[in-house]
């Protein structure tokens, strides 16, 4: 780092002291959060308020560029040689102690010891590392993933490794072009991967394992919310999920896609919704939320949506050696080396690295700006901005919720609710002749699960209940009541405009 760039504020990886302190500690403990971070320089002669360049006097540099090192050295466990040097700038000398990342974590005072003398930077300052900091810290300095580590308490028999096998394998499977081509998973590829592990001739399950069937004994939540205006004053809606990995990928896409704007597009009697963010972005940002957060930290993935942009939240600082920056290059860094493993069998994962690449792509070919990265010493929050706008853009697609009317071209220009149900919620009156035809319609287990949760929590639920909470189209929600029906689960009352769908069993009319 050329000494120009030192000179221009402290930050992150930088932090001013107009003389070496009496006391040494209040500057060996950003020593140490350097060395538990990404680097950093000590620069000494510089105030920090006005950038001042005050220097160090002339007849004093050697001994305090001895006294700094020595303060490091000595102060710092395990040990942190600092690279010193000295710079003339407008005939002023400044002192720079240059400290590299550290691959023995965590660093820490010694004399305060690991628990109380743990440094980390945090926005430009020097914190105090709490415990899972700390867990993280060693588990870096250990070279090892906390996936792969063994699951402290939990157990596991030759019939719940069947059942994860064949989880993994059936979710691979529905993900992949040509399900023949996909191998079944066994119990040798989950002793690779670190999903389990040998101990005293036993397999034993690792936090991995837990992760991947949902087990409790780690936690894995996402927490999902939809807020009025910009900030998280005023709840409209928030759930939580729990449960595998699979299950909250699809739990939480679906939520976003059920409270995001979106249109449509015909080319002739074909429909094409288009959704103010891509899919596939928020797809990606989910998965990547999941697999790569920090499981030591005990926070949720929190997934809000305001009314200006989409906000993912992940729980844990960036791994050793990765930064925003080298991140939206591509650059990737494994977190969790079992997920990623399993991910990437299932179809989740493509390449490791570019799914950041391909979620910059996709908002950029949406004509939404680019994504923003926030963060990274304690989460990573990253924000797509919403498109805003409620009438067809320059290539004919809807981004907005109003469907008044078809132009002359055939493309939806307004999002038309022409009646409210009995409970109040508004029913879409689009025509069926919006959907293609001949197009097949794929009723999936989790989309029925879901209904018949609703009509168990609920006396009766409309067909545009079932749109809301499937986050699917008119013509998929009567296909999947249409199937619950012809199984038995639910029956149908009323009709017309009156119909409503209640739990079989239950045979109850609706409120009037």
């Amino acid at each position: 780092m050329s000494i120009e760039t030192l000179l221009n504020g402290e930050s992150k990886n930088v932090e001013y002291k107009l003389t070496p302190p009496s006391r040494s500690i209040n500057y060996t403990k950003t020593a140490v959060a350097f060395a538990n971070g990404q680097g950093g320089c000590l620069v000494f002669g510089v105030e920090d308020q006005t950038l001042r360049v005050v220097g160090i006097a002339e007849d004093k540099v050697f001994t305090v560029m001895d006294s700094i090192s020595d303060a490091i050295v000595n102060s710092c466990e395990p040990l942190i040689i600092p690279d010193i040097t000295m710079h003339d700038v407008n005939g002023k000398t400044v002192i720079v102690a240059e400290i590299a990342p550290g691959l023995q974590r965590p660093y820490h005072i010694k004399s305060l010891g690991q628990e109380q003398g743990t440094f980390v930077r945090v926005a430009g300052t020097t914190r105090q590392a709490d415990q899972p900091t700390i867990r993280e810290l060693t588990i870096e300095g250990s070279n090892r993933s906390f996936d792969q580590v063994q699951c402290l308490g939990l157990s596991v028999t030759e019939k719940d490794i069947e059942a994860l096998c064949a989880s993994l394998t059936k979710t691979a499977k529905n993900n992949a072009e040509d399900p023949a081509k996909v191998k079944t998973v066994t119990e040798k590829q989950l002793l690779q991967w670190g999903v389990l592990a040998e101990q005293d001739g036993q397999l034993v399950p690792t936090n991995a394992y837990a992760i991947l069937t949902g087990n409790t004994a780690v936690r894995s939540v996402v927490q999902c919310g939809v807020f009025k205006g910009t900030t998280k004053a005023v709840f409209v809606d928030r759930r939580e999920f729990t449960g595998t990995p699979q299950e909250l990928i699809e739990e939480s896409y679906q939520y976003v896609l059920r409270n995001i704007h979106m249109g449509a597009r015909f080319k002739g009697v074909y429909r094409q919704d288009v959704y103010e963010i891509p899919p596939d972005a928020i797809r990606e940002l989910i998965v990547n939320a999941i697999v790569h957060r920090s499981y030591i930290d005990h926070s949720s993935i929190q997934i809000a949506i305001y009314d200006d942009r989409l906000e993912i939240t992940s729980p844990g600082r960036l791994p050793l050696g990765q930064t925003i920056e080298r991140m939206k290059q591509g650059y990737s860094k494994i977190r969790n080396e079992a997920l990623a493993s399993a991910f990437e069998y299932m179809g989740y994962i493509e390449h490791w690295g570019s799914g950041i690449l391909r979620v910059l792509q996709e908002v950029r070919d949406a004509g939404l700006p680019e994504p923003e990265f926030l963060g990274g010493d304690t989460d990573l929050r990253i924000n797509i901005y919403r498109n805003g706008s409620e009438t067809g853009s320059d290539d004919g697609i809807v981004t907005g919720l109003r469907r008044d009317s078809l132009s002359d071209d055939g493309i939806v220009t307004g999002l038309r609710r022409d009646s409210l149900s009995d409970d109040g919620i508004a029913e879409e009156t689009t025509s069926k002749t919006n959907a293609a035809p001949n197009a097949t319609i794929t009723v999936l287990p989790s989309q029925k699960e879901r209904i018949l949760d609703a009509l168990r929590k609920n006396v009766s639920i409309s067909i545009s209940d079932a749109m809301r909470i499937l986050g699917v189209q008119e013509r998929q929600a009567q296909r999947i009541l249409k199937s619950l029906i012809e199984e038995g689960s639910a029956v149908k009352i009323g009709a017309a405009r009156a119909t409503r769908y209640a739990e079989a069993k239950k045979r109850t009319e609706p409120h009037e």
